[in-house]
């Protein structure tokens, strides 16, 4: 039996025109029910008579799901051979020159085997949809990717696989999966979620009740926050002009801190679905030849993260910080300006110069908000 669905929304904003709708499924952890569900809504719209095929679901050898693949119209996966062993994927190019009108593709955060056309199977799913198709998905939580470090302070495990938090943004509507930490821990129990030999290794890590109950709150906030922001845009965007919020970015090569930087307004550029961009300013000091070669590598990997999470990223050449973030506020029309703790390098920069007063005098009259980022 599937989880109780008990938030969902949908989107005031209409898909382009010629692409397809994305709805999204996220739960709390694996068995709560997300494929279940999926499969369910699959036969629904197969006997009102849609054009509804499986690209991929993962049943993980549960028999009440796999009963429910029975019936579905199947789209052949793809094969390959990596590392000796024959795998399967999701056949996108397939999917496309069948274009039915809706597709099931489960485990959205799914890395794809190397030299796929995509990493990530979120970017095959934006492929489908581009072509025209809608697109059911399902994703857990903890792979969200603004929310990763909070995940991780949870669970003591940082996920590798994850989802840009755009895929939330761009989806037409967003159901969450909910199921009592009991009643998660008695499906375990019984076997309906892994295999009888993993689950006591389960219910001492992963599954312990404290953190299920934790990772359950963050799935209901997510939800409820989408839906509260996509009713505050459309109220606001009916009821009254109102500023359109262009958030920036600062970081350094810290790696760490940048990294927490791009999250942090990453979640606020959703909260206001608005433009954001990263500043990365290359001083001499942090010229390539003087930067380690893991530095540089960080560096790059926080520019495609950033990308990843919607952001435009500009790498500015300059001796001084303060002058290219002024600039940057003006040319960018920048509302909401986000840096570091004190700590780090950009803020002991500013201090020093003694343009930092300018900064704060173009900050107010431009009407431009600063967050310090904790």
């Amino acid at each position: 039996m599937s989880g109780q669905e008990n938030i969902a929304y949908s989107s005031a904003e209409q898909p382009a025109a010629g692409r397809g709708k994305l709805k999204i499924y996220i739960g709390m952890s694996a068995g709560v029910g997300k494929t279940y569900r999926m499969l369910q809504e699959a036969h629904s719209l197969l006997r009102h008579g849609k054009d509804v095929r499986i690209g991929y679901v993962e049943t993980h050898g549960r028999p009440e799901t796999e009963a429910l693949v029975a019936g579905l119209p199947l789209v052949p996966r793809r094969t390959a051979f990596y590392r000796g062993k024959l795998l399967e994927e999701l056949d996108v190019q397939a999917i496309v020159l069948m274009h039915p009108q809706v597709v099931i593709v489960d485990e959205l955060a799914h890395s794809n085997i190397p030299g796929s056309k995509n990493a990530k199977r979120w970017e095959d799913v934006l492929d489908i949809l581009q072509a025209g198709i809608d697109v059911i998905t399902a994703v857990n939580i903890q792979h969200i990717e603004s929310i990763n470090q909070e995940v991780k302070d949870i669970t003591g495990v940082e996920v590798k696989e994850r989802v840009p938090d755009k895929l939330l943004q761009i989806a037409h509507e967003v159901v969450n999966i909910d199921l009592s930490a009991d009643d998660l821990i008695t499906r375990l129990k019984e076997g309906k979620i892994y295999e009888q030999h993993k689950v006591q290794q389960a219910l001492q890590h992963f599954f312990k009740p404290e953190q299920i109950l934790q990772l359950r709150e963050l799935a209901l906030k997510e939800v409820a926050g989408q839906v509260e922001r996509k009713v505050d845009h459309e109220l606001i965007a009916r009821e009254k002009p109102w500023r359109h919020e262009h958030l920036l970015a600062c970081i350094s090569s810290n790696h760490a801190m940048a990294q927490h930087i791009i999250r942090k307004t990453a979640r606020l550029a959703s909260y206001y679905n608005s433009k954001w961009y990263v500043l990365y300013v290359q001083t001499p000091r942090e010229a390539t030849d003087k930067i380690p070669l893991a530095a540089q590598r960080h560096l790059i990997n926080n520019f495609k993260n950033a990308t990843e999470l919607g952001a435009e990223v500009i790498q500015a050449k300059e001796d001084n910080v303060v002058e290219a973030i002024m600039r940057m506020i003006r040319e960018k029309e920048i509302t909401t300006l986000c840096i570091g703790k004190p700590r780090i390098k950009l803020w002991q920069v500013i201090l020093k110069t003694n343009l930092f007063s300018q900064l704060l005098k173009a900050l107010s009259q431009n009407d431009v908000d600063l967050v310090i980022l904790s």
